[in-house]
């Protein structure tokens, strides 16, 4: 019987992630136990993150930790994690993916088309603001970090009209009765990787990564290295405005993906189908780009301090 040692962030969206882990691994007869470990990200959360631009803002520290041995294996929110493994560290497992799309939720309305002239949304993802733009310039955007609950509490509070979450979030914490409805990838393309759990441990300990395989889906791992191959080329991140996903359908990879300006004034999509899933997001990655995608990315990059994280 393995005693392992589980490092997560301690906000209670990544401790529900790791006591996921935790439950699934006891049900194969494992020991674990949670090492909480406080991020970059969590300690700029006033910050609205697009400004940040700090690579593996929401996960350097935790993988310090397992290349030191302090932790067996760090549970991550794979839209957070970089696209580059750090050398050493190896994601072994991808997780049944969870609903990947965004959720309108509101106080006022019942569907994004319904709100008022002038509302105000909030959120922090460039990739959504220009989303949003795209379709209602007329839109007030403003910034919004925090944990989900701090987030809720602020529509509540009537901060703003309305906010948009990731649908994963919501159903993990049961926070359900805020969402008005499920955005479609054809209004909110979503951030790679988003709804889905990477689990990662140190190459070398065969161990672990031999204990660990039992987590990992198919279907998830084919279409999340689909999203990050297109992410990988494109050098973006969580806090670039580029969307993607991936689905398999009758046995086919699907690959939708988006590049925007943040404003909104512009939005290149893109989409194709193959069967080998970094080909796949190698190729729409480059069709975007020649499509216009490089010019965004390049003014999105110059306005920034730093060249923004990659999840």
């Amino acid at each position: 019987m393995a005693r392992l040692r589980i490092g997560s962030r301690g906000s209670q969206l990544a401790l529900w992630q790791a006591n996921h882990i935790r439950a699934r691994l006891e049900e194969h007869g494992h020991q674990a136990e949670i090492e909480i470990i406080k991020t970059t990200g969590d300690k700029m959360a006033e910050i609205a993150l697009a400004k940040v631009g700090t690579k593996g803002m929401f996960t350097k520290e935790i993988e310090e930790a397992l290349v030191e041995a302090r932790i067996d294996l760090a549970v991550h929110s794979l839209k957070d994690l970089p696209t580059d493994t750090p050398p050493g560290l190896e994601i072994v497992a991808v997780t049944e993916r969870a609903n990947p799309c965004d959720v309108f939720c509101s106080r006022c309305c019942e569907s994004f088309e319904a709100l008022p002239q002038g509302a105000r949304v909030g959120t922090s993802s460039l990739r959504r603001q220009a989303q949003i733009k795209a379709l209602r310039p007329d839109l007030e955007i403003h910034p919004l970090r925090g944990n989900v609950d701090t987030r809720v509490r602020k529509l509540e509070a009537g901060e703003f009209d309305a906010i948009i979450l990731a649908a994963a979030g919501l159903d993990r914490l049961g926070k359900t009765e805020v969402a008005r409805q499920v955005l479609p990838p054809e209004v909110m393309c979503p951030a790679a990787g988003q709804g889905a759990l990477g689990v990662e441990t140190r190459a070398a300990d065969s161990g672990t990564c031999r204990l660990l395989k039992f987590l990992d889906d198919p279907a998830a791992r084919a279409t999340t290295t689909c999203e990050r191959a297109l992410l990988r080329r494109l050098g973006g991140g969580c806090q670039v405005p580029i969307g993607a996903l991936a689905e398999v359908r009758d046995g086919v990879l699907h690959l939708s993906a988006i590049v925007a300006d943040p404003a909104g004034s512009r939005l290149i999509r893109e989409f194709q189908h193959g069967s080998d899933p970094v080909v796949l997001g190698e190729t729409v990655g480059e069709a975007l780009l020649r499509r216009g995608g490089e010019a965004i990315l390049e003014t999105v990059y110059g306005q920034g301090a730093a060249i923004p994280q990659q999840p």
